[in-house]
């Protein structure tokens, strides 16, 4: 088949058409399964007429592509950004275009067809888990992720995490392009030739059509089978746990950090007043909430506390999650780590953190700081020399700059009732590090967010999917609670009550079952990606020996 330069361009568009199609909230992720297939049609294309083509034509190709879908899927960002949105966009379609492009090259230098596509799958699986850990996160597009509303598809992430939906969306993309690929010899009559000499395929081969036909079909429909009966056979064991979670709707740009902290605790407290009782174990308010300029150093002694503590006397029995800016004063000669901010009128230094405080009749306050930060917004690069991008850091109205991690998912001990983790807004988005809180002991998650940033538009519903993923890998129940929709429970196979709507004030009132069950995602993390990273750098320098030895044999000849 022959196709002109401007087919390519509409080829990768179309792939950037169909992921979004594909993506939550109101996406069929079934269409994940075939939306590279024209990204690897041009590839393959430029492959077999190298003539025709310069150097990085693949990279130049699929980014169009690429773009489309991260614009159509993450466009929203600009609400509360515009460079932002335009860093995410642009970068991110950059990104996804090398590893297409280092695909190119190593399968030039990979003899046989079968592997060069491995190493597209271990490539682009190092390439979701990088995402995942380096300070320039975004692993909002991970393909993983996609099947987010549709959870029921994939309740065997409790094994794999979703990467493992990654693996199964490239390995079904590649199949299927098989299936097409043998599809155009039949009716073309090609010969199609790999390029370091041996014949990758020529002639149309029916045992072959029906052999790929037959292993795309189980490779899509044994996962979702699989996964129902999963759902359907899975028993939550009896462990009740009482909350209610408050949605106050305060305007995260005209409110939020204007408003005395008095006038926000007592907007809180009016709606929990309603459904609190002596039987409730936790009452959640959302991030960002305490917007006093509170210290670490003394923090009992600031106002919002003691309102706190005064609101909740009258249940002993209650343990309140809230969220709220804090910093923290650093002793003289005490470690500063790279996030450490110093006073402009001393010599003194201090932390500025994005806090969950918990709240009960002990005398102690417990702690926890967000720790996967939101890029551009709460870190900045670490690399050495980048500190001076910390200038331009995007201001949300809130604390400006990095801020302070903690180095350990802790889990909250409580008065009478099961242990918690606190999840804080973009942590709900990374599996293994959502894990880690469940393996130092949670048996309930909370999850506290504050979406209102980017308006009514698919940016909080994929959010909100996201949490259903993180309850089918951990099998923990998730009491949710957003600034502004969507706040929710979410049981242990993913399904959800009593979701809120947007832009509305609202509290609502559940029960949850606490879980102490790990499962082997829990236990094991990401492991598909560090095996596949792995596997993916044997492949690479495998290709670079071979570059090396045929540049070599030229220069001798």
């Amino acid at each position: 088949m022959k196709f002109k330069k401007f087919h390519l361009a509409l080829l990768s568009l179309l792939t950037g058409v169909i992921l979004s199609l594909a993506w939550p909230d109101h996406g069929f992720p079934g269409l994940l399964f075939l939306g590279l297939v024209p990204m690897l049609l041009v590839e393959d294309y430029i492959s077999r007429h190298p003539l025709k083509f310069i150097k990085f034509s693949v990279l130049f190709y699929s980014y169009p592509g690429f773009f489309v879908w991260n614009l159509l899927t993450t466009w929203w960002i600009v609400n509360s950004t515009l460079v932002g949105a335009l860093l995410a966009i642009v970068l991110n379609a950059l990104f996804m275009s090398i590893i297409f492009q280092l695909f190119h090259w190593s399968k030039k230098y990979l003899k046989y067809r079968l592997v060069s596509y491995m190493a597209l799958m271990c490539y682009w699986i190092a390439f979701e888990y990088l995402h995942l850990n380096w300070d320039l996160n975004w692993p909002w597009l991970n393909l993983g992720n996609g099947f987010g509303a549709y959870y029921k598809w994939v309740q065997w992430y409790e094994f794999t995490g979703a990467l493992g939906g990654t693996v199964w969306v490239l390995v079904g993309n590649i199949l299927a392009f098989f299936l097409l690929d043998t599809l155009i010899i039949k009716n073309s009559k090609l010969k199609i030739k790999n390029l370091n000499g041996p014949t990758s395929s020529s002639t149309f081969s029916l045992p072959r059509y029906i052999a790929t036909s037959l292993s795309l079909l189980i490779w899509l429909a044994a996962p979702i089978i699989f996964s129902y009966w999963i759902y359907n056979s899975y028993k939550e064991q009896p462990h009740p746990v009482n909350f209610v979670v408050v949605q106050p709707n305060i305007d995260p740009y005209s409110e939020q950090y204007s408003l005395p902290p008095p006038m926000v605790i007592g907007k809180i407290m009016d709606l929990a007043k309603t459904r609190l009782d002596s039987n409730t174990n936790f009452l959640v308010a959302p991030e960002s909430a305490i917007q006093e300029d509170m210290w670490e150093n003394h923090l009992d002694e600031f106002s919002s506390i003691r309102l706190l503590r005064q609101a909740i006397a009258p249940w002993p029995q209650l343990n309140m999650l809230v969220g709220a800016s804090t910093h923290y004063q650093l002793a003289p000669g005490e470690q500063k780590e790279r996030w450490a901010r110093k006073f402009t009128d001393t010599d003194g230094y201090y932390n500025a953190y994005n806090a969950a405080i918990m709240l009960n009749s002990s005398d102690s306050l417990q702690l926890y700081h967000k720790s996967k930060l939101t890029p551009g917004v709460e870190i900045l690069p670490s690399f050495k020399g980048f500190k001076w991008l910390e200038n331009f850091a995007i201001n949300l109205g809130g604390t400006v700059g990095s801020l302070g991690m903690d180095s350990v998912r802790k889990v909250y001990t409580t008065v009478k009732t099961v242990k918690a983790g606190p999840a804080i807004c973009y942590e709900s988005i990374f599996g293994e590090f959502f894990a880690q809180f469940v393996r130092n002991g949670a048996q309930v998650m909370i999850i506290i967010t504050n979406d209102g940033w980017w308006g009514n538009t698919a940016g909080h519903r994929q959010h909100y999917d996201f949490a259903h993923l993180r309850a089918v890998e951990t099998r923990r129940s998730i009491a949710r609670s957003a600034n502004t929709g969507i706040s929710s429970f979410i049981d242990q196979r993913g399904d959800a009550s009593q979701e809120t709507a947007y832009w509305v004030p609202a509290v609502i009132k559940g029960t949850l079952n606490a879980n102490d069950r790990i499962t082997f995602y829990v236990e094991h993390g990401d492991y598909i990606a560090r095996i596949l990273t792995y596997l993916g750098g044997l492949l690479l320098i495998t290709a670079l020996v071979v570059f090396v030895q045929k540049k070599y044999r030229k220069i001798k000849l």
